[in-house]
Order: structure tokens, then sequence, then C-alpha cells
């Protein structure tokens, strides 16, 4: 049981003593020191719900609250808030289970199988800086699902089907027909500027292209072979992408919109079964009377267009059917741009009325703002073109190593290279979880390459120091007893135990800048502790108790931003 829910259920049973047994004890970390570690405000809700005064309340509860080893004070401040300070002892003992304990003493939550979709770019193009919010925060998303112990299925649903993949093989077919192999498909992005070029001024390759959108949907085996072409050459430009941002997408992950092909006639007919199916100007749509147009009109959803063709929507519909059906999942997330969030509503809403989902399994669209540029609009080039996602970490790098290489010139050019793979990477992972998911945010690379501040080289740094602390100390005492006397050391020690409570509220919310603003949180103590404590210079029992302070430290940063896909380094 992590520190929170411990107080929680204490301070829970306390009001229900004091009369007070349907209020909600709401407990958070304090805001400031002097508040002590935990508040209690639950009090004066429960007060106005009973008649009765908060201060006087919030003494019964006080009266009733056992807090016994665990606080060493407990006061009632303003109207009826509830300062817990926790006992150093107490502290000291829950550090030293953390710090001998693999998980960081982190009990396994009870598993469910849980999916997040994530990534899912549109092949036959490179990705983007469009693709780089999803990718970051699904895969911190994942990593924290899976250490907190649930059975996770990570999904990148591509688009790999549909219009633009008759397009490219009718434009591939002609330039191998004419003898020019020089471009083929070494640079998609260019491949397919040509293709579309063809396609808006060709009427007649128009055509052609369409009647092979119509061959490889009906499985014909030459466009199948090219199809297959295309998608095999696509994932390994997001694949190299994936393998520089440290995300774990793999292969094997990938299931696409052609996976449901099939199964497209199958939801539309048990939609009509269901009776959710009606026509409108010769497709077929289902209408919702929760969502209304301008004129109060229930809204229509598209499931088949007039001329036989399917929307993404019915793929989706698809995808949450097999879901259900093949891989019986419990909850499953999907880690796409806010602005699709009407999409998913109404998705969602058909599928629980059509029995695709049921109750029992959670379905959340995960959204988040725009990265913008300087100029307040979204990240472009110069030109005003798309950024390829890859370009942008290259570029990272390349400036994180001109500030390696002007801060530790002494550094090979292996050793300068590695740093700045971490830290440019880093940062631009670190820019973006740090931020609320919902917020837009200003791409900026000097902040989010500084060394202070709320950045990933400032995190890396304290990491690195704590470990420069263990080159040079000796003879370390990896089973000595933490003792907490100073207020560095207390305000330290009760931040690292809020590790499991940080990691439970990002798995449920879904929002990773929690468990980044904690780190900085961490990070900053640390800097205070080292600072109002000398660790080397100290003797004896001391001494090695704050080495086992540092090293909690250092291993709670290490797996904090392992869990946001962020590398740390012993040396920087």
């Amino acid at each position: 049981m992590t520190i929170l829910q411990l107080i929680n259920e204490r301070v829970q049973a306390a009001l229900s003593a004091a009369g007070a047994p349907d209020a909600p004890a709401v407990i958070q970390p304090a805001s400031k020191p002097e508040f002590g570690d935990y508040q209690a405000n639950g009090v004066m809700g429960a007060a106005k719900a009973l008649k009765t005064n908060p201060r006087e309340l919030a003494q019964k509860v006080v009266a009733a609250l056992d807090l016994q080893g665990i606080a060493d004070k407990v006061e009632i401040a303003g109207p009826g808030f509830i300062n817990i300070h926790l006992a150093p002892e107490y502290l000291a003992r829950r550090s030293e289970t953390a710090l001998k304990d693999a998980r960081l003493g982190i009990t396994p939550v009870a598993p469910q199988r849980v999916m997040v979709e994530y990534s899912s770019p549109n092949l036959a193009k490179e990705m983007h800086v469009g693709h780089l919010r999803s990718s970051i925060i699904g895969d911190a998303l994942a990593r924290v699902m899976e250490f907190l112990g649930h059975d996770v299925v990570r999904a990148n649903h591509v688009g790999d089907w549909g219009t633009q993949f008759g397009m490219l093989t009718a434009y591939l077919v002609e330039i191998r027909q004419a003898g020019d192999n020089a471009l083929e498909l070494s640079d998609l992005e260019t491949f397919y500027r040509n293709a579309k070029v063809r396609f808006d001024e060709s009427e007649e390759f128009a055509d052609r292209a369409r009647d092979y959108v119509v061959r490889l949907q009906g499985g014909d085996a030459e466009v199948l072979k090219l199809w297959e072409q295309f998608v095999d050459i696509s994932l390994k430009h997001c694949e190299a992408v994936y393998q520089k941002l440290n995300v774990g997408l793999k292969r094997e992950h990938v299931r696409g919109e052609s996976a449901y092909n099939d199964d497209l006639p199958v939801i539309v007919e048990e939609l009509r079964a269901a009776g959710l199916l009606s026509e409108s100007d010769g497709a077929e749509v289902v209408f919702l009377e929760e969502f209304r147009t301008q004129d109060d009109e229930p809204m229509g959803v598209i499931i088949r267009k007039k001329d036989g063709g399917f929307l993404y929507t019915t793929t989706d519909l698809g995808a949450v059917r097999y879901r259900h059906k093949v891989l019986n999942l419990d909850r499953v997330i999907y880690v796409v741009d806010a602005r699709q969030s009407q999409h998913f509503a109404q998705m969602f809403s058909i599928c629980r009325k059509a029995g695709f989902a049921p109750e029992s399994m959670k379905l959340e669209h995960i959204g988040f703002g725009v990265m913008m540029g300087d100029d307040g609009k979204p990240f472009k080039t110069r030109s005003g073109g798309t950024v390829k996602l890859i370009e942008l970490l290259d570029e990272a790098e390349e400036r994180a190593y001109a500030l390696v290489s002007e801060k530790n010139p002494e550094l090979s050019d292996a050793e300068k290279r590695e740093i700045a793979a971490a830290v440019g990477i880093g940062a631009v992972k670190y820019a973006d979880l740090s931020k609320n998911r919902m917020s837009d945010y200003i791409f900026n690379w000097d902040t989010m390459l500084a060394f202070e501040g709320n950045t990933a080289p400032y995190l890396q740094y304290a990491y690195t120091r704590v470990q420069s602390v263990f080159r040079k100390a000796e003879n370390v005492d990896a089973n000595a007893p933490i003792v907490i006397t100073e207020p560095a050391e207390k305000h330290l020690a009760a931040a690292l135990a809020q590790f499991e409570d940080t990691l439970l509220s990002v798995a449920e919310g879904c929002y990773p800048h929690y468990l980044s603003n904690y780190l900085y949180q961490i990070a900053t103590l640390f800097s205070r502790f080292y600072e109002a404590c000398p660790i080397l210079k100290s003797e004896g029992e001391v001494r090695a108790s704050r080495l086992q302070l540092a090293a909690l430290t250092g291993k709670t940063l290490k797996t904090g931003l392992d869990l946001l896909g962020i590398k740390v380094l012993e040396t920087m």
C-alpha cells in the first residue's frame, strides 16, 4: 500500500468515527514544507454537509486519527485543513525497503489486459513531426502500465490501405515501364509527391490508379506484391525513427487498416441486424441521437459510402470488435490528436450500441495538442513544408553534439556522439512529455537543450551527479541504515516515497507530465540535499546514510526517465 493510500484509509476511518462516513478523504502532498508532507482537505465539505463548524469537525477527525508510527505531528490549519507530518523514522524504513527492491518497493497492481494504440502513421510517406507526440506519449504510457504490472499490448494501427496505394502502384508501374529506376522508393516523400502530381494532372493516370485500387481490394496477386513492397519500405523508415526515438514499437505490433478489410461487410451486416443502419443519399449511415447537428438533428456517421467504399470509422469499428472478441482486452487507449475527439466519441458510441465492446471494456481517447513553431503556428519548415521527423531528430543530435563539444572538449568523438544522442533525443522527448498533453506548446531548441530548469539535460545531469558521488566514494555499505535528521534529508525522502503514487496517477489519467514534473522535483530536492548535507565530507553513520539516500535518488531518476523512454549516462 502506498503512503497516500494508507493515509487516505486512516483519514477515511477517522471521518467515519467523527460522524461523516460518506465524506471523501481528499489527501494530497502538501504544497509547502511548512504544511507538512500530506494535507487532508475533505473536512470542510463534510462540515458543510453536516452543517457544523469545520475546525470542530477537524478536531474530532484528528482525535480519531490513528497514524501511530507513520506521522509524528498532525495539526489543524486554516478553516479545517489537516496537515500531516511524517515521522523521519517511518520515511527512513520506507526508503531502505525501496532501495533493496529491484522495483523500488512498488507492488504490482492487479493486472489488466491493456492496449495502447499509438504512432499510427499513414504508410507510403515518411513520418513527420506530427507523429512525434503520439509516438512518445503512447510509448511512455505503455512503459508505465507495463512497469506497474499490466499485460500491455502495443498497437501500431498504420494506414496501409486505400486510394493512395492505387495511385502509388500505378506510378511505380509507369516509371518502371519507362525504364526509370533511379528514383524508385529511396525517398518516399518525393515518390509520393510525384505520384500525386501525375494523379492530379492526368485523368487517364487517375483512372489507372482507381483500377489498381479495385485490383488491390480484390486480392490481385501482382498488385498485392507491389503493395507489400510499399508497406515493407515504409515500415523500415518508421523503424529507423522508432529506434532513434527509443520507442518500443516493433514490426510485430503493426496491424494496419488492411487487416480488417475482409470484416468490413460483416460490420455493415451486424449494424443492420442491430437496427442501427439507415440509408441516406445512397450511403449507409448510423444516426446518433446524442450527437446533434446545428439544426438539432441527429448526427449521421457514414459507414459505407454510396459508391460502396468504406471509411476509416468502419475500420476502427472492426478493430474494436477484433480487440474484444480475439484479444479480450480490458482497456484500450487511443493516443491520437485531440482534433479527432468527435470521431472517437461517435465510434465508441456505435461500438456500445452494436455490442462490439461491452461496458466492461474501457475505451479511451487520449488526445493531445499541437507542437507549434516560434510563430505560434503548427511546426513547419521555413518554406512552409512538412518537417520530416528523422531530420528533426538528426538536428537534435547535432545541436547536442555542439554543446557537448563545447562543454567537454577533452572527450573522444565517440563519447561525444553517445552523449549527444542521449541528450539531444531526450531533450526533444522531455520538452513534450513535461507539458500537459492537452496543451499546445512552442518548440524551442534553446529551452529544451538547457542544462538548467525543467529539461531532460538537467535531469540527466542530476543522475550523473549521483554516479559521480559513488565514483569518488570508497567502502560504500549497501546495507547501511538510513537515519533522517536534517530537513533536506526528510524532504528528499518524503518525495522519493511518492514515486508509486505518481505512477498510479499517470496510469489512471494517462498524463505523462505527472511523472516528468515528479522527476524534476526529485532532481531539485537532491540538489538542495547535496548542498545542505555534505555526503563525502561527512563521516560514519551519517555518511553511510546519505550515500543510501543518494543511491535511492539515482535509482528513482533512472527508472523514471526510462519509463519516459529517456536514456541516462554515467558521465556527461
